[in-house]
């Protein structure tokens, strides 16, 4: 019997790729108001090898483990062959974009640990400003497309490419315009009325198919934006997105970004990232994990999710969930959230995977569209909902780590001090994770101290 590639983490379903369903995106038992939350992760075999090639290039270099390279290795493509669709893509990207795929930096920033916390902070910066279409969202696009060109390959995508489909704000849709593009692939973007128009020019000039979703009192709750891409899913689009509930690929090509700081940083006492939607904590979670796992890390460093006043979704379910666990604690937990989280990662985790499974089948009682519309100048993490909230509230309470949710006077400080300490043209939105440095330096400055890392996701698009 062929082994599952995926797995989902609400039901349970398992899903093997065949050519009569040769796309793992979305759990084929997800349905319309069944309160599950369906969202595919990958099976690895007991005993994963973490084996990094020697190439710059992480799709390459991390090939052995990604679900593309395990479809055609199932299925009979060799390495040559998968090296050489990764290769003729990344070339079709660096003709769009001027540059294709390499690891990003990783750097250890001095200045800023001294501007912000003083000798017993070391802070080391991963900086995805220079990727491709200027941000981490490429990563995750990119992972699809190689699995769609690897399955066009195997010959188990007969016929014309159809239609891809995705609703962001800006990072998400200039990363799928681009890569969409380098893979000839026709694009629908669904964006909201106050998208950037230097965006919205952008993913024209690139042959993106621009809708403009407008909010109303007669919008059902949630992005409108969001909505119209899973209309278009209905009528038969793929999801070319950075959800994992859509597309379970989506994380599969995010965990790269995982890998390239197992390989490269130090061990790390604490890890700040920013979440909108959930992809990226998501990713770098799994990716160390997978790492863990292999004995090239120790552990994982604490999980520190930050979002914004404007809308903090994940920390909500968080907190619904830590209530259920401390209450089964015959002890009072601690009232500071830093000494809670560590508590309930020490005393609650015989209950951790039964609560999360209820979490998983109950989930309109933890995570819903925030009610308002949301407002930051970390706009790009304002998602309605986090969408992959479920592995990164795991993360935190298996690490000790906690949710921060952040002002806008600390979002703009954060941006000002890593610009202006570290030189890299970073925006608000990518500067986030620093920002929750801040609150937790401000809230628990113990926690504070250490070795952290922070991950600079996107640059600003206002400077050259």
């Amino acid at each position: 019997m062929t082994e599952p590639l995926f797995r989902c983490s609400g039901c349970g379903a398992e899903v093997t790729p065949s050519r009569a369903q040769p796309l793992p995106f979305r759990c084929p038992r997800a349905a319309r108001g069944d309160d599950v939350d369906h969202v595919l992760v990958r099976v690895r075999p007991p005993g994963v090898v973490f084996r990094p090639g020697h190439e710059d290039n992480p799709f390459l270099r991390y090939r052995a483990l990604s679900a593309a390279y395990a479809l055609a290795k199932r299925d009979g493509l060799g390495d040559d062959a998968y090296v050489a669709i990764v290769e003729r893509v990344d070339r079709a990207i660096a003709t769009l974009e001027g540059r294709g795929f390499w690891v990003t930096p990783l750097v250890r920033a001095d200045r800023l640990a001294e501007a912000i916390g003083g000798p017993a902070l070391e802070l080391w910066v991963k900086d995805e400003t220079g990727n491709v279409s200027g941000s981490h969202k490429a990563r995750h696009l990119m992972g699809i497309l190689i699995y769609l060109e690897v399955a066009r390959e195997l010959g188990l995508l007969p016929g014309e490419p159809p239609r891809l489909a995705i609703a962001s704000c800006g990072n998400a849709a200039l990363a799928a315009a681009v890569v969409a593009g380098a893979g000839k692939r026709t694009l629908d973007v669904f964006i909201p009325p106050d998208a950037s128009t230097s965006v919205t020019e952008r993913l024209v000039k690139l042959g993106a198919h621009v809708e403009v979703c407008a909010r109303s009192e007669t919008s059902p709750a949630g992005d409108p934006c969001y909505h119209a891409f899973r209309e278009a899913i209905a009528r038969g689009s793929l999801p070319f997105c950075c959800q994992g509930g859509d597309n379970g690929v989506t994380i599969d090509g995010g965990e790269t970004l995982g890998y390239e700081i197992a390989e490269a940083a130090p061990p790390l006492d604490a890890l700040f990232v920013q979440v909108g939607g959930g992809a990226l904590a998501s990713s770098v979670i799994q990716g160390l994990r997978v790492a863990r796992d292999a004995g090239v890390i120790a552990k994982l460093p604490r999980v520190y999710a930050v979002q914004t006043r404007g809308a903090f979704p994940l920390a909500r379910a968080y907190e619904r969930i830590a209530l259920r666990l401390a209450a089964r604690v015959p002890a009072a937990a601690p009232a500071s959230d830093g000494a809670r989280a560590g508590w309930l990662r020490d005393r609650a985790g015989a209950w951790l995977d039964e609560e999360m499974t209820h979490a998983a089948t109950h989930r309109s009682e933890f995570m819903w569209p925030w009610e308002q519309t949301p407002h930051s100048v970390a706009h790009g993490i304002l998602d309605d909902e986090t969408y992959d909230w479920l592995s990164v509230v795991r993360g935190m309470f298996e690490t000790g780590g906690h949710p921060l949710v952040v002002d806008e006077e600390t979002l703009l400080r954060a941006n000002r001090l890593g610009r202006d300490a570290t030189g890299i043209a970073v925006d608000p939105t990518g500067s986030a994770g620093l920002a929750g440095l801040l609150e937790l330096r401000r809230t628990d400055d113990r926690l504070a101290q250490g070795r952290h890392l922070v991950i600079f996701s996107g640059k600003d698009r206002d400077q050259p």
